[in-house]
């Protein structure tokens, strides 16, 4: 595995280029603001009527119609969410990508399911944080960096990856480490990562524990602390040091439990239906089943969605954390800025 730092990457690559970030969401105001603040000449590409513009306009970035941004850049960065990429690069971003060009991705979905196939004699290549956007903006504000992934598709120029190097470092990447890999690589592990583990797989199971004692006669305050509001104490200690340092830090009781009855819930079965979502992943199932989804106006995903939040573990956390004034303070997201 090849990792690169800033001493690795030439920034004067990418500060006499012009670079339009396409979306000014979570990721796209991170690395807008964040290459901005590296001296590099940016401009924030926005559909007419966005309620973003005006947030981009008010921290210093020049923001322009999505076509006009891709035509005027050297570099196209495409921020939007997966099931709108493609409808916007063939509509809006397409006809700009002209040989020579980079086009630039924080997320493999598009290129690797072949939603988008830019043309032979374009460079792309893929910048992905190992964090959110706001993270990756208040870690460079403050002077660090969230590791990033670089990966290359194509390269007709040669220099795809000096330019991702500088692209990467610019973002603050290079602060922290930026490691290689594939499209292929970055798409399936993510996908399977958030499905898995890090969402699908963390909140189904704290919904588990709280359904479980709830139902039992346990108080629902009891079970939101327990299995809610407790997991950051022990995700804090597995960001710093691993599993083997969140047990010495937890108690012997607590981790015999964790020895002993965590494989009775997480077992082999569980892992045979994780290897069922795996090949999901790297078929393109999941994906076929996103974007058709998506096409259809979403209502699968609405109506989970409106499930989810009339779980009573929400009311009953919303109760709880106003008693926790504390939680606000420092907060990384400011809806009506970022």
């Amino acid at each position: 595995m090849n990792i690169y730092y800033d001493k690795d990457a030439n920034l004067d690559l990418i500060r006499d280029k012009q670079i339009a970030v396409i979306g000014y969401g979570s990721q796209g105001f991170a690395q807008a603001n964040n290459l901005k603040d590296s001296g590099c000449n940016v401009t924030v590409g926005l559909r007419h009527g966005s309620t973003s513009w005006k947030k981009a306009e008010n921290v210093g970035l020049k923001v322009l119609p999505v076509a006009q941004a891709a035509a005027e850049a050297d570099l196209v960065m495409m921020l939007v969410p997966d099931e709108l990429a493609p409808d916007i690069y063939a509509r809006e971003v397409a006809e700009s990508i002209t040989p020579g060009k980079y086009l630039v991705f924080s997320h493999g979905f598009s290129i690797h399911y072949k939603f988008i196939e830019p043309p032979d004699d374009a460079n792309v290549f893929m910048v992905a944080p190992k964090g959110p956007g706001h993270l990756v903006r208040h870690e460079y504000k403050r002077g660090a960096g969230v590791p990033c992934l670089l990966a290359i598709s194509q390269d007709p120029t040669g220099n795809t990856k000096s330019i991702g190097l500088a692209y990467a470092s610019a973002i603050g990447g290079g602060r922290a480490g930026i490691i290689e890999t594939t499209f292929r690589e970055e798409t399936e592990t993510d996908l399977f990562g958030e499905q898995a583990v890090l969402c699908g797989g963390l909140t189904s199971l704290i919904k588990a524990g709280f359904e479980t004692l709830t139902e039992a006669g346990y108080s629902p305050e009891m079970a939101y602390f327990e299995c809610l509001h407790e997991m950051k104490l022990i995700v804090d200690l597995l960001y710093e040091g691993g599993i083997s340092e969140m047990r010495y830090s937890i108690s012997n009781t607590a981790q015999y439990g964790d020895m002993t009855r965590g494989p009775l819930v997480v077992n082999d079965e569980t892992k045979h239906r994780m290897q069922g979502l795996l090949a999901d992943i790297q078929s393109g199932a999941f994906a076929r089943d996103w974007m058709k989804e998506a096409r259809n106006g979403r209502p699968r995903f609405q109506q989970l969605d409106q499930q989810a939040r009339e779980h009573p573990i929400e009311s009953v956390g919303a109760r709880l954390r106003e008693m926790m004034p504390w939680l606000n303070q420092g907060r990384l997201v400011d809806k009506a800025s970022n």
